[in-house]
């Protein structure tokens, strides 16, 4: 306990002194790019490029900077970029995100060292080395994706000399260790080898969501000779932790979060556990230089996630009123916060993936052209497979947690395993031409199979397969000025696909169909300047992406054959986005800014409605100010702040209020003998305790909001010795 008051005055004290730096300091209205000076992530493609003469918005954001902003899980990077928010993000569940709106789909928009990974699962960032976020464009990167953008975990490889170890401790009782230990041997340290490894007990403020979490992780590389080097790396992670539920609307009405007990975790009853999820994942990369500046990479990566899903799920209130069958809610809570439990269970869920992409890149010249060339393929692999799971109605719970109910049945119902194969061929050029100009150009062809099956036969005696293949092309091309050496304009034009299959069930007339493939657009038009004091990038985009419904009024759940699944119409998202970071003196500052007009054109009553859980306005402010007074001090402000957001699908009059939010934090690097040192960390997370709702999904046809997390307290030690 006296360790605890101990870091709990530190924490206030660090509050203390960054709040009077905030009262002083002005804010700005210029809006970034973090890193510009950096190489444009691999992951992007145009090797070699940097990032600021590239007409790509691409943010990186280094271990470091996580650490600072206390990013500890991957859905915490919305803290970073206003492009990038909420979407599902459930504490103790895998990563809900969404880039300019459009909602990532964990299953093809998530990248680990440019190769893609299954996002189901939660990600362990002490080995990372920066996440990277790609926006739009994802078809030139992704044979198939949700429209937006990608989300890339960069792992930590070796260095000569690392020598680390962290303490943290953050809320109420969470505490953790880690390690990152690397160095480099043999002549001129051709050999290189790194290990990370941490543990965390998690105990949130929120109640009954206590859990821990585990990792280790090893880097090596080989480098023989002057022009080859072999990396390997594996890691192991564990995570068991229940898994926070959603509030939702009471009858017609969205409450006021003042009005709850946020700390309440509606997923606590004594028939309910938590959420196991298990990863291990293992990669091995070739790189073989060529004649000039040519090189030719191999790169193999195998993950395999296990997971126990335990949930005490609310949803809709359709026994709440027993008596009064006209008083039924399928999509929301009661009016006095009532609803329905379902126990979830689905046990040893297996999901393995396997990716290996063999590809050249290198620079050549026709005429005055120059020309920066990568081609080559990818051949992917996804095999899910279920066991029969348990939903079933387990009683009435209430929002205040104040109702215990017995459980189900233990009713198993069928599950649906499922096999995907893709192989993808890829070429991009970057042709440098006279004055200034530059053209880039990008095509991505993919083949691809997919089956699914259920588990068991289902009540009609059926086991609802499906089979398909398709083939889908993605071009991208962009135009670029250089107006200075420091700027660049650019106006950019691609394509993205998904593919969908409408589900086999009975009441569909075209269960089991392929649908055509689902083509998205993107234009931009943008600006990026990268000087010594300023770096900024300012870019206006168009994304259309259709959207798939009911195409006959007449559809009835119940009823066979009345309904017919298809493209309905498109979602068009329109914004700008910017993001700044000016050097002035003592202080850096960076902000990051979006403004996005969503909106859905299809036919029937849904044209012309905002799309739910997207806001209009974010808007991330942030300063670091460096101490004169205090060798190594560093002062931290971050401002938070969104507009609101529609909850429902059908009606978009109906929405949660916008919310602004303060952190606070200070770093201190205490240089000690031979080179050593302590990064002392401090902050306070939600200062003024703001009691809003951050996100609204509607999710699984039902409405769930979700809580900004209540002010934190947190301080950690870091030794590099």
């Amino acid at each position: 306990m006296a360790r605890q008051h101990t870091l709990t005055r530190c924490a206030f004290a660090a509050a203390l002194l960054v709040s009077s730096f905030a009262a002083t300091a002005q804010t700005t209205e210029t809006i970034t790019i973090t890193g510009s000076f950096e190489r444009l992530p691999g992951f992007a493609g145009f090797p070699g490029q940097t990032d600021a003469r590239t007409p790509l918005q691409a943010q990186v954001y280094g271990s470091e900077r996580l650490v600072d902003e206390n990013v500890e899980r991957l859905g915490d990077i919305t803290r970073l970029d206003a492009g990038v928010s909420e979407a599902y993000n459930a504490t103790g569940y895998w990563a809900g995100l969404s880039v300019r709106g459009y909602t990532l789909d964990n299953r093809f928009n998530v990248r680990r060292d440019g190769l893609p990974v299954s996002g189901e699962t939660s990600f362990a960032l002490e080995n990372k080395e920066a996440v990277e976020v790609l926006k739009g464009a994802s078809g030139i990167q992704a044979g198939t994706s949700a429209p937006g953008g990608l989300v890339n975990l960069r792992v930590k490889r070796p260095v000569a000399g690392k020598r680390s170890a962290t303490l943290w401790w953050e809320g109420s009782s969470t505490t953790g260790a880690a390690v990152d230990v690397g160095d480099r041997a043999g002549p001129d340290g051709a050999f290189g080898w790194r290990i990370n490894a941490a543990y965390e007990d998690m105990e949130p403020r929120v109640h009954d969501t206590d859990g821990h979490r585990r990792l280790l992780a090893v880097a090596l590389d080989w480098q023989f000779g002057s022009d080859s080097v072999i990396e390997f790396e594996a890691e192991s992670s564990r995570q068991q932790q229940p898994s926070i539920a959603g509030y939702s609307m009471r009858g017609n009405v969205v409450p006021d979060a003042k009005d709850i007990d946020l700390r309440t975790n509606l997923n606590q009853q004594p028939w309910n556990g938590p959420v196991e999820m298990a990863g291990d994942t293992a990669s091995l990369r070739w790189r073989q230089r060529l004649a000039g500046d040519w090189e030719l990479r191999a790169h193999a990566m195998v993950q395999k996630l296990r997971m126990d899903d335990r949930t005490a799920f609310p949803y809709g209130c359709y026994g709440c009123y027993a008596a009064d069958p006209s008083l039924e809610f399928p999509d929301r809570y009661a009016p006095d916060g009532s609803f329905d439990y379902y126990e979830y269970r689905s046990l040893n869920e297996r999901r393995d993936s396997s990716a290996l992409e063999v590809a050249i890149s290198g620079s050549a010249r026709t005429g005055v052209i120059g020309h920066a060339l990568e081609a080559g393929a990818l051949r992917t692999k996804y095999t899910g497979r279920f066991e029969d799971q348990v939903y079933q109605w387990a009683g009435v719970g209430k929002d205040d947690g104040s109702m215990i109910t017995d459980g189900s049945d233990g009713t198993l119902s069928p599950n649906t395993d499922r096999d995907e194969r893709s192989t993808e061929f890829f070429v991009r050029d970057a042709m440098t031409l006279p004055g200034g100009w530059s053209l880039w150009s990008g095509l991505r062809h993919t083949r691809l199979t997919r089956e699914s099956v259920r588990t068991s036969a289902d009540d009609d005696g059926g086991l609802r397969a499906t089979d398909y293949d398709q083939d889908v092309t993605t071009p991208w091309l962009a135009l670029a000025y250089q107006i200075t050496p420091q700027t660049m304009a650019y106006a950019s034009w691609g394509r993205g696909v998904e593919s969908a299959v409408v589900p086999n069930r009975p009441r569909y007339v075209n269960a089991g169909q392929a649908l055509p493939a689902l083509k998205s657009r993107q234009r931009e038009i943008g600006v990026k300047h990268a000087g010594s004091e300023l770096e900024a990038s300012v870019a206006l985009f168009q994304i259309e992406r259709p959207r798939i419904g009911e195409l006959n009024a007449a559809c009835d759940g119940d009823v066979d054959d009345s309904c017919r699944q298809g493209v309905v119409g498109e979602q068009r998202h329109r914004g700008i986005e910017a993001n700044v970071l000016w050097r002035q003196g003592a202080v850096d500052w960076r902000a990051s800014a979006m403004l996005l007009d969503a909106v859905r054109h299809e036919s029937g009553s849904g044209d012309g409605l905002r799309p739910e859980n997207v806001p209009s306005k974010t808007l991330r402010l942030g300063a670091d100010w460096r101490v004169a007074q205090v060798a190594g001090l560093v002062m931290q402000a971050d401002l938070r702040a969104e507009g609101d957001r529609v909850v429902l699908p059908y009606d978009d009059s109906v929405r949660i209020p916008g919310w602004a939010s303060l952190d606070l934090g200070a770093r201190w690097t205490q240089q000690l003998s031979s080179g050593r040192s302590i990064v002392w960390r401090a902050g306070v997370d939600n200062v003024f305790d703001r009691k809003a709702w951050k996100e609204s999904p509607y999710q699984f046809d039902h409405v769930y909001l979700y809580a900004l997390e209540s002010r934190t307290l947190r301080a950690s030690a870091s030794v590099r010795f």
